[in-house]
Protein backbone atom coordinates (compact mmCIF):
# COMPACT_ATOMS: atom_id res chain seq x y z
CA UNK A 1 0.00 0.00 0.00
CA UNK A 2 1.26 3.40 -0.95
CA UNK A 3 2.05 5.58 2.01
CA UNK A 4 1.31 8.78 0.42
CA UNK A 5 -1.30 10.41 -1.62
CA UNK A 6 -2.22 13.13 -3.55
CA UNK A 7 -5.66 14.76 -4.58
CA UNK A 8 -6.74 17.45 -7.18
CA UNK A 9 -9.94 19.39 -8.18
CA UNK A 10 -9.81 22.18 -10.56
CA UNK A 11 -12.89 23.90 -9.36
CA UNK A 12 -13.90 26.46 -10.92
CA UNK A 13 -10.78 28.08 -12.34
CA UNK A 14 -9.60 27.70 -16.11
CA UNK A 15 -6.48 25.64 -15.11
CA UNK A 16 -4.87 23.46 -12.84
CA UNK A 17 -2.59 25.21 -11.46
CA UNK A 18 -1.68 23.62 -8.10
CA UNK A 19 1.19 20.31 -8.13
CA UNK A 20 2.79 18.60 -6.31
CA UNK A 21 6.11 16.48 -6.16
CA UNK A 22 7.62 13.52 -4.18
CA UNK A 23 11.13 12.53 -4.22
CA UNK A 24 13.17 9.93 -2.47
CA UNK A 25 17.27 9.51 -1.74
CA UNK A 26 18.91 5.99 -1.37
CA UNK A 27 19.15 6.74 2.01
CA UNK A 28 15.53 6.61 2.59
CA UNK A 29 14.95 10.48 2.84
CA UNK A 30 11.67 11.71 1.42
CA UNK A 31 10.58 15.19 0.74
CA UNK A 32 7.14 15.84 0.02
CA UNK A 33 6.22 19.44 -1.76
CA UNK A 34 3.51 21.04 -2.86
CA UNK A 35 2.81 24.09 -5.14
CA UNK A 36 0.23 26.74 -5.60
CA UNK A 37 0.20 28.48 -8.82
CA UNK A 38 -0.46 32.67 -8.72
CA UNK A 39 -2.43 33.14 -11.72
CA UNK A 40 -4.41 30.45 -14.10
CA UNK A 41 -3.43 29.86 -17.51
CA UNK A 42 -0.80 26.92 -19.81
CA UNK A 43 2.35 28.70 -18.37
CA UNK A 44 1.98 28.97 -14.75
CA UNK A 45 0.12 25.30 -14.74
CA UNK A 46 3.70 23.91 -16.91
CA UNK A 47 5.80 26.15 -14.53
CA UNK A 48 4.17 25.22 -10.91
CA UNK A 49 4.27 21.73 -12.16
CA UNK A 50 8.18 21.61 -12.81
CA UNK A 51 8.94 23.78 -9.87
CA UNK A 52 7.02 21.48 -7.86
CA UNK A 53 9.38 18.20 -9.06
CA UNK A 54 12.23 20.62 -8.53
CA UNK A 55 11.60 21.59 -4.91
CA UNK A 56 10.96 17.81 -4.01
CA UNK A 57 14.38 16.83 -5.42
CA UNK A 58 16.51 19.65 -3.95
CA UNK A 59 14.78 19.05 -0.36
CA UNK A 60 15.38 15.55 -0.36
CA UNK A 61 19.08 16.05 -1.39
CA UNK A 62 19.90 19.39 0.38
CA UNK A 63 17.67 19.91 3.47
CA UNK A 64 13.86 21.49 3.17
CA UNK A 65 14.68 24.70 3.63
CA UNK A 66 18.07 24.67 2.01
CA UNK A 67 16.63 23.08 -0.69
CA UNK A 68 13.76 25.67 -0.49
CA UNK A 69 16.35 28.54 -1.13
CA UNK A 70 17.89 27.42 -3.66
CA UNK A 71 15.10 26.84 -5.73
CA UNK A 72 13.63 30.32 -4.68
CA UNK A 73 17.05 31.90 -5.55
CA UNK A 74 16.70 29.78 -9.02
CA UNK A 75 13.08 30.97 -9.80
CA UNK A 76 14.24 34.92 -8.90
CA UNK A 77 17.00 34.66 -11.17
CA UNK A 78 14.96 33.58 -14.36
CA UNK A 79 14.84 36.14 -16.80
CA UNK A 80 13.13 39.52 -16.57
CA UNK A 81 12.49 38.72 -13.21
CA UNK A 82 13.85 42.54 -12.25
CA UNK A 83 12.20 44.01 -14.77
CA UNK A 84 8.69 45.65 -15.74
CA UNK A 85 7.74 41.94 -17.20
CA UNK A 86 8.06 40.45 -13.83
CA UNK A 87 4.32 41.04 -13.04
CA UNK A 88 3.69 39.09 -16.11
CA UNK A 89 5.69 36.02 -15.08
CA UNK A 90 4.61 32.68 -13.20
CA UNK A 91 4.89 32.38 -9.48
CA UNK A 92 3.76 30.56 -7.16
CA UNK A 93 3.68 29.75 -3.29
CA UNK A 94 5.38 26.86 -1.67
CA UNK A 95 5.34 23.97 0.89
CA UNK A 96 7.83 21.16 0.95
CA UNK A 97 8.46 18.31 3.77
CA UNK A 98 11.47 16.41 4.48
CA UNK A 99 11.23 12.89 6.15
CA UNK A 100 15.11 11.53 7.05
CA UNK A 101 15.43 8.31 8.98
CA UNK A 102 16.27 8.96 12.59
CA UNK A 103 15.76 12.53 12.36
CA UNK A 104 13.14 15.18 13.35
CA UNK A 105 10.52 16.27 10.07
CA UNK A 106 11.48 19.75 8.57
CA UNK A 107 8.98 22.22 6.74
CA UNK A 108 9.89 25.06 4.97
CA UNK A 109 7.69 26.99 3.39
CA UNK A 110 6.95 30.66 1.27
CA UNK A 111 3.38 32.21 1.03
CA UNK A 112 0.15 30.17 2.34
CA UNK A 113 0.26 26.33 1.01
CA UNK A 114 -0.33 24.95 4.72
CA UNK A 115 1.45 21.97 6.39
CA UNK A 116 -0.15 20.24 9.28
CA UNK A 117 0.57 17.00 10.86
CA UNK A 118 -1.43 14.61 13.02
CA UNK A 119 1.18 12.57 15.24
CA UNK A 120 -1.01 11.11 17.41
CA UNK A 121 -4.57 9.61 16.13
CA UNK A 122 -6.50 12.01 14.11
CA UNK A 123 -6.15 15.43 15.41
CA UNK A 124 -4.15 17.85 13.53
CA UNK A 125 -1.89 20.44 14.50
CA UNK A 126 -1.22 22.88 11.72
CA UNK A 127 2.94 23.79 11.26
CA UNK A 128 2.72 26.69 9.42
CA UNK A 129 2.01 29.94 9.54
CA UNK A 130 0.69 32.57 6.55
CA UNK A 131 2.61 34.48 4.27
CA UNK A 132 -0.46 36.74 3.13
CA UNK A 133 -1.97 40.25 4.28
CA UNK A 134 -4.63 38.57 6.48
CA UNK A 135 -1.64 37.30 8.74
CA UNK A 136 0.18 40.56 8.81
CA UNK A 137 -2.44 42.70 10.07
CA UNK A 138 -3.33 39.77 12.06
CA UNK A 139 0.31 40.27 14.09
CA UNK A 140 -0.48 44.23 14.07
CA UNK A 141 -3.60 43.35 15.88
CA UNK A 142 -6.01 44.38 13.13
CA UNK A 143 -8.91 42.75 11.71
CA UNK A 144 -8.67 42.18 8.27
CA UNK A 145 -10.82 42.47 5.47
CA UNK A 146 -12.22 39.44 3.94
CA UNK A 147 -10.31 39.81 1.03
CA UNK A 148 -6.46 40.22 2.85
CA UNK A 149 -5.64 36.69 2.72
CA UNK A 150 -5.83 37.17 -1.46
CA UNK A 151 -2.41 38.96 -1.12
CA UNK A 152 0.37 36.84 -0.50
CA UNK A 153 3.83 38.51 1.01
CA UNK A 154 6.64 35.28 0.06
CA UNK A 155 6.24 33.31 -3.30
CA UNK A 156 8.93 32.01 -5.32
CA UNK A 157 10.10 34.42 -7.76
CA UNK A 158 10.00 36.93 -5.33
CA UNK A 159 12.98 38.82 -5.96
CA UNK A 160 13.54 40.81 -2.92
CA UNK A 161 16.53 40.33 -0.65
CA UNK A 162 15.49 38.56 2.18
CA UNK A 163 12.06 36.69 1.28
CA UNK A 164 10.21 35.86 3.78
CA UNK A 165 10.58 31.56 4.45
CA UNK A 166 9.39 29.50 7.28
CA UNK A 167 10.92 26.77 9.03
CA UNK A 168 9.56 24.45 11.76
CA UNK A 169 10.53 20.95 13.13
CA UNK A 170 7.75 18.26 14.54
CA UNK A 171 8.28 14.53 15.34
CA UNK A 172 8.40 11.98 12.05
CA UNK A 173 5.23 10.09 12.71
CA UNK A 174 1.82 10.27 12.15
CA UNK A 175 -0.13 11.53 9.27
CA UNK A 176 1.37 14.56 7.64
CA UNK A 177 -0.93 16.47 4.99
CA UNK A 178 0.17 19.82 2.52
CA UNK A 179 -3.38 21.59 1.44
CA UNK A 180 -2.99 24.70 -0.90
CA UNK A 181 -5.81 27.39 0.23
CA UNK A 182 -8.08 26.01 -2.05
CA UNK A 183 -8.33 22.97 0.11
CA UNK A 184 -8.53 24.32 3.69
CA UNK A 185 -10.00 27.94 3.03
CA UNK A 186 -13.69 26.44 2.24
CA UNK A 187 -13.42 24.23 5.58
CA UNK A 188 -12.23 26.97 7.73
CA UNK A 189 -14.93 29.62 6.46
CA UNK A 190 -17.56 26.67 7.05
CA UNK A 191 -16.13 26.25 10.79
CA UNK A 192 -14.97 22.25 9.63
CA UNK A 193 -11.87 20.60 10.88
CA UNK A 194 -9.55 19.64 8.39
CA UNK A 195 -9.57 16.43 10.74
CA UNK A 196 -13.17 15.10 9.56
CA UNK A 197 -11.68 13.99 6.52
CA UNK A 198 -8.34 12.19 7.16
CA UNK A 199 -9.97 9.14 7.58
CA UNK A 200 -9.08 6.00 5.31
CA UNK A 201 -6.18 5.40 3.64
CA UNK A 202 -3.89 8.61 2.38
CA UNK A 203 -5.61 8.15 -0.80
CA UNK A 204 -9.14 7.82 0.54
CA UNK A 205 -8.20 11.24 3.07
CA UNK A 206 -6.53 13.36 -0.13
CA UNK A 207 -10.09 12.79 -1.98
CA UNK A 208 -12.19 13.81 1.14
CA UNK A 209 -10.28 16.94 1.18
CA UNK A 210 -10.61 18.02 -1.96
CA UNK A 211 -13.97 16.98 -2.56
CA UNK A 212 -15.31 18.78 0.69
CA UNK A 213 -13.61 22.15 0.13
CA UNK A 214 -14.99 22.50 -3.77
CA UNK A 215 -18.52 21.64 -2.72
CA UNK A 216 -18.36 24.32 -0.21
CA UNK A 217 -16.25 26.91 -1.91
CA UNK A 218 -19.70 27.74 -4.13
CA UNK A 219 -19.44 28.39 -8.06
CA UNK A 220 -15.99 30.32 -7.67
CA UNK A 221 -14.29 27.52 -6.12
CA UNK A 222 -10.42 27.62 -6.38
CA UNK A 223 -8.05 24.75 -7.23
CA UNK A 224 -8.27 22.51 -4.27
CA UNK A 225 -5.21 20.08 -3.52
CA UNK A 226 -4.25 17.72 -0.83
CA UNK A 227 -1.12 15.73 -0.54
CA UNK A 228 -1.56 12.93 2.73
CA UNK A 229 1.54 11.07 3.87
CA UNK A 230 1.35 8.34 6.52
CA UNK A 231 5.50 8.67 8.21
Amino acid sequence: MRSHATAQLIGGRSHQCDATGTYATGGGTRAYALLDGIGSSDEVRDWTRAYARRLARAAAREGAEAGLRAVHAQAGAEPDRDTWKAAHLPAAVAVVAVAAPEAPLVVAWCGDARAYLAPEGPTLTRLTTDHNMRQVLLDLGTVPGPYARNTVTSYLGDIRDTPAIGVVTAPARGRLVLASDGCYEPLEDHDLELDAYLTGTPHQAARALVHAAVSHAGPHADNATALVADL
